[in-house]
């Protein structure tokens, strides 16, 4: 209790201060960074767009905070069906910033898969949007209350501590020596779950660059050489960390599994490539679904090998979407295959980030 207090006594002040500040300076880094950017030849302004949108965020989230307080003053803490629709109203907000400021656009006509629940979503991680993206769509679009899996460290963000900790959600150390202790809070986190609940984590634990790909491949083959040579044909996404889905299943017997991925923010996972990619017209973001039903998700030592070509299947999608080529490898089928024994899963999804 004392370092989430503490924690919060740096991290809403600094919210406070940073959205009167781009307030208050707004004509001065309006002018100075549009006038970067002319100079740099992008009539588009990404910088300006880019501090517009933080500047949204920052009044959004302190509304959020603001709610959150009030809910504390007058003893609603305990209330997750408010705090389900602050979260609501937070994602759409958000959202609508986005597109007010970027014109970035999200296409989740498959949103549908998502219900009924309980549901298990398993989300593709490309970019610093990915949280938001996957919390407007099931909360807004598809009308679901998430369960999420997160790193500890999005802890510093005001209201995602606050609200985010007095929903369902779970923050996962990862530095934590004791990996039996992260597995059974998310077994926890997804027991009880009913017909309008999803728990969502982002099984390949961080965001895909090649260099993270390698190096996954690399550790993957120092304990399975087998399992290293099936996902060196991936080619945009990392291998999944099958611990963490396979915690969340366990938790929710009766959960079907729902796989999500899209295509339209490769390449933010940085500063510079949020504004390489604003600095160009934006094309709709895709975010595809496909659901398969839990009994046909194997259990046991298949399930990784299940997973291994589930997100292979995944791999190939974003690449036919991408319009490089069509998909290299046929469709993974639904159905539990009769796999060879395989090691049980034994690594977390570190939730995103």
């Amino acid at each position: 209790m004392r370092s989430a207090a503490t924690r919060r006594l740096r991290t809403v002040p600094a919210l406070f201060v940073a959205a009167v500040l781009l307030t208050v300076l707004a004509p001065l880094w309006v002018m100075l960074t549009a006038l970067a950017d002319l100079v740099r030849g992008r009539p588009r302004l990404p910088t300006t767009r880019l501090l517009a949108f933080g500047w949204c965020w920052a009044w959004l989230e302190t509304a959020g905070v603001l709610a959150a307080t009030w809910f504390w003053l007058t003893r609603r803490t305990q209330r997750l069906q408010q705090h389900y629709r602050l979260q609501r109203w937070w994602a759409a907000r958000l959202m609508g910033a986005l597109r007010a400021t970027t014109g970035i656009r999200i296409d989740a006509a498959e949103a549908d898969a998502l219900r009924p629940g309980p549901a298990v979503l398993l989300c593709r991680h490309a970019s610093l949007a990915d949280s938001l993206v996957s919390a407007w769509v099931v909360t807004s679009v598809a009308r679901m209350r998430p369960r999420y899996v997160l790193k500890r460290e999005l802890l510093a963000d005001p209201c995602l501590d606050i609200v985010g900790n007095r929903l369902p959600n779970h923050f996962l150390d990862r530095a934590a020596t004791d990996s039996d202790g992260e597995l059974a809070a998310l077994r926890a986190l997804a027991a009880g779950m009913g017909g309008d609940d999803v728990a969502v984590i982002f099984p390949e634990g961080t965001r895909a660059t090649p260099r993270k790909r390698e190096h996954a491949l690399a550790r993957i083959a120092e304990r399975d050489a087998t399992r290293a040579e099936r996902m060196v044909a991936l080619r945009h996404v990392l291998p999944p960390r099958p611990a963490g889905t396979a915690a969340l299943l366990d938790g929710c017997p009766h959960a079907d599994v729902v796989f999500a991925w899209h295509v339209g923010f490769d390449g933010l996972d940085t500063f510079g490539g949020i504004l390489r990619h604003l600095a160009r017209a934006p094309r709709p973001v895709q975010f595809h679904t496909r659901r398969v039903p839990r009994a046909d998700v194997p259990s046991g030592d298949g399930f990784t090998l299940w997973l291994d070509q589930q997100w292979l299947r995944v791999d190939d999608d974003v690449h036919a979407l991408l319009h490089l080529d069509p998909p290299t490898s046929a469709p993974a089928a639904t159905s539990a295959p009769a796999p060879p024994a395989a090691p049980a899963p034994t690594s977390i999804s570190k939730g995103a980030d």
